[in-house]
């Protein structure tokens, strides 16, 4: 008998064994068309009673026996029930699930209140960007060149100035990064993408001026850009004529990782422009963004950047008409010989965080940054210039005289390769109605600078310029430079938080110091600003901020170049310093309700005080510095938007800014090349009331025209201003698949989000707008200042998909 009941206990014990070898674990999350964690789904298993609720996060977990196949539904009030087979499961299976809400009317939503900003720090939503008509492929900087106090004459390029700045004095940071721009890029053809994917951003912050001490050493903004963590299998498709972008998310419990690829090829609108050739440019990135949490406490993250710009041109000819209708002139010419650029840059940044506690967070950073880039050129042209006559043959345009004629040669061998390394470490501590940010930070930087690049030119049989001596280039630059250079910074700021009374007061203080090994030099630059919402109207806020910056130098500030006649070589200029602004900002929103919709008016004051300046002049987006601090002058202005729902349920915003930017070079007040002096920008968005699948959208921009002198002259020896800048892009688009009504409920449509189908034209009212201009001279060395167009109208079609 005892041998019969051990028998019995050894087969009980196998059969449980095996029946938990044979059982399956099933987990996942389940969220809704905004991937947000739905709670209170019930998942249970089909044909059975067994089955759980998902928890706030919208997570599951359940354990069944082996079949197979096995039957998962998903259902909750309010979203329509999805059904999903596993066929012969084995093991952990992750299931994650998206529910759409039943095709019923709901209310409308009304929103009735817009963030207050108390700091110089707005926040931007990314959704606007999605159908915003853009030549340069779909750019946060696209958007930003709609603000107030942001200027952009290059719908080629994604560089932009703020409040009088240059390219170079914006600081761009993605997840706490600083992101660095190639350095030999001369035009917006070649420029390539910018390194922000659009598709991969979460959150965006930017800033005018005024802004607090964590951000780095640069006198004009801050774009302070966070991707986003996907919380569940997501993605995105696009392609249009000018080139195509893939988005990939997915996300687990512990790990969730983020891959973005874009292509762009802009020869077709590039074909518009009066230099016609082969354009062959090409485009191409990969960006990744990783995140692994070891515990609740502890995660790693890495972001990864390959990018690799190809631009290669031939020209053949080029005829552009200029002037006015009494005195206009031709310039034709006729070209031989080709371009071949190629800028490669290679990012990564590893971040460990630890969560101390609820209210202690730290992160230690290390980053790389390089870049290879190549411009060589070799390319001859014969020119003439002719005087049209207008008033006669019916109005169509007749070369009436030569006014010069000759030929140039234009030779480029240059090579630049740049390594940046940085370790850092932040940390973040609330107590009591304090906020303490805090961190450090060091950065390797290694250069290798290759450049020879000169200019013959002919001019009426004689060589220029003519001495009588034999022949002489034009212009020539070498530079064989090689630099190591160290840098440590630091930082530390309070926020406090106070409710009064009177209102409610945001305090923000700071310091950030800087040494740098090149030249020797320690900065400090303390920081301040307050915010205040009074208790007597709380849809009034009121800002002021004010601190020390300096623009570190990097590389192309402290090439100093070395004259001897019209040749010039490079040198390093060991004694720059930085150069330094103090920013006043005076600032006040006021929000309010319209016609039963929230709008926003904002307007600020501000001024600039300039030393210690770098002289520089602009060629479309080449900046050429002095290498000297030899300069001072000063930036006032005022930025005024007005934002909100001019039809409900979209944003839109009208810009208008007016600044004045002067410096006094050798004793000699001049502009400075970036002065703007009005700008007025308009993002609209609409849809048909009827049918709300049909939306519009309009991006418009009119600015005032540049300084511009004589090349190699400065603007110290006479300037004009380039015509206004203006520009219209409009853009259509319908839905084809996603909303409350999809298209399509079954089949492969069943998984997308949305579809979009859309048609843009760019520079809709076809304006003639000068980016930069192509200087002639005569035997007399008389210089005629020829413009270089950009972009005509232009079609493009696209198509967007998000799952």
């Amino acid at each position: 008998m005892k041998i019969k009941l051990y028998i019995f206990f050894i087969f009980l014990f196998i059969g449980s064994t095996v029946l938990a070898q044979s059982r399956i674990k099933i987990s996942g999350k389940v969220i809704d068309a905004d991937n947000q964690g739905l709670e209170l789904v019930n998942v249970r298993i089909g044909g059975t009673t067994q089955g759980t609720l998902t928890d706030l996060k919208g997570e599951y977990e359940l354990t069944v026996a082996s079949q197979d196949s096995i039957e998962i539904i998903f259902s909750c009030l309010g979203y329509r029930t999805e059904k999903r087979v596993l066929a012969a499961p084995q093991g952990n299976v992750v299931l994650n699930m998206r529910l759409y809400t039943k095709d019923k009317k709901l209310g409308e939503v009304v929103v009735t209140e817009i963030r207050k900003q108390t700091s110089t720090l707005q926040k931007i939503d990314a959704k606007d960007l999605r159908l915003m008509p853009d030549a340069s492929g779909g750019s946060i900087e696209s958007m930003l060149s709609t603000l107030a106090g942001v200027n952009s004459s290059n719908e080629l390029s994604s560089q932009y100035s703020v409040r009088g700045g240059n390219f170079d004095e914006n600081i761009v940071y993605v997840n706490g990064i600083e992101i660095y721009r190639p350095l030999l890029v001369r035009s917006g053809q070649q420029e390539g993408l910018s390194f922000i994917n659009p598709d991969m951003v979460g959150s965006i912050g930017f800033s005018s001026g005024g802004y607090s001490a964590e951000y780095g050493d640069k006198m004009s903004s801050v774009l302070d850009i966070t991707y986003k963590q996907p919380e569940a299998f997501e993605g995105a498709v696009s392609a249009s004529f000018l080139g195509a972008s893939a988005m990939i998310g997915h996300s687990t419990k512990r790990f969730s990782q983020l891959h973005g690829f874009r292509y762009k090829t802009n020869s077709t609108l590039l074909s518009s422009l009066d230099t016609k050739g082969e354009y062959d440019p090409s485009f191409f990135d990969y960006q990744t963004y990783l995140t692994y949490k070891f515990s609740p406490n502890w995660n790693i993250s890495l972001l990864g950047n390959i990018s690799n710009n190809i631009y290669n041109f031939t020209p053949q000819e080029r005829t552009t008409k200029y002037g006015t209708y009494t005195s206009a002139s031709q310039f034709k010419v006729y070209f031989d010989g080709q371009e071949k650029d190629k800028f490669q840059t290679f990012f990564g940044a590893l971040s460990l965080n630890y969560g101390v506690s609820k209210y202690t967070a730290l992160s230690l950073l290390a980053s790389a940054f390089a870049t290879n880039e190549i411009v060589t050129y070799d390319i001859t042209g014969e020119y003439w210039l002719d005087e049209l006559d207008m008033a006669n043959n019916g109005g169509v345009p007749q070369t009436s005289g030569t006014l010069g004629y000759g030929t140039y040669h234009e030779h480029a061998r240059n090579r630049l390769n740049a390594s940046v390394f940085a370790i850092a470490a932040k940390g973040a501590t609330r107590f009591g109605k304090n906020e303490l940010k805090y961190g450090v930070n060091f950065q390797r930087e290694i250069i290798k600078d290759r450049v020879r690049e000169w200019e013959l030119r002919d001019s009426a049989g004689y060589s220029l310029p003519h001495t009588g001596n034999g022949i002489d280039l034009v212009s020539s630059l070498s530079s064989y430079q090689n630099m190591q250079s160290n840098r440590f910074s630091f930082y530390a700021q309070d926020t406090y938080k106070l409710r009064a009374k009177s209102g409610f007061y945001t305090f923000t203080g700071g310091i950030r110091g800087s040494y740098w090994g090149f030249n020797k030099e320690f900065i400090l630059s303390p920081r301040a600003s307050v915010g205040y919402i009074p208790n007597f109207n709380d849809r009034l806020t009121f800002r002021f901020a004010t601190g020390l910056y300096y623009q570190a130098p990097f590389y192309k500030e402290l090439r100093d170049t070395v004259r001897t006649g019209e040749n010039y070589v490079v040198r390093l200029n060991r004694s720059i310093k930085s150069q330094r602004s103090i920013h006043f900002v005076l600032g006040s929103d006021y929000s309010f309700r319209a016609v039963n919709r929230p709008f926003k008016f904002t307007a600020e004051l501000y001024y600039k005080k300039l030393d210690n300046l770098i002289p520089y002049e602009v060629d479309n987006v080449r900046i050429w510095y002095s290498g000297r601090n030899e300069s001072k002058g000063y930036a006032a202005g005022l930025d005024l938007k007005l934002f909100g729902q001019f039809v409900p349920g979209t944003d839109s915003w009208l810009s208008f800014s007016l600044m004045r930017t002067q410096e006094t070079i050798g004793g000699i007040k001049v502009p400075r090349p970036t002065e703007q002096r009005y700008s007025i920008a308009l993002f609209f968005q609409d849809y048909v009331p009827r049918f709300p699948k049909y939306k519009f959208s309009l991006r418009a921009i009119w600015s005032d025209g540049l300084p511009v002198g004589a090349p190699r002259l400065g603007r110290q020896a006479g300037y004009f201003r380039t015509t206004p800048y203006r520009r219209v892009d409009i853009g259509a688009s319908r839905l084809l698949v996603g909303g409350e009504d999809r298209l399509m409920k079954r089949g492969f449509f069943r998984y997308f989000k949305s579809i979009w189908i859309g048609l843009d034209v760019f520079n809709l009212l076809d304006i003639s707008n000068v980016n930069s201009y192509y200087w002639v001279t005569d035997i007399y060395n008389h210089q005629s200042a020829v413009p270089n167009y950009l972009t005509m109208r232009q079609f493009n079609l696209r198509l967007s998909m998000e799952f």
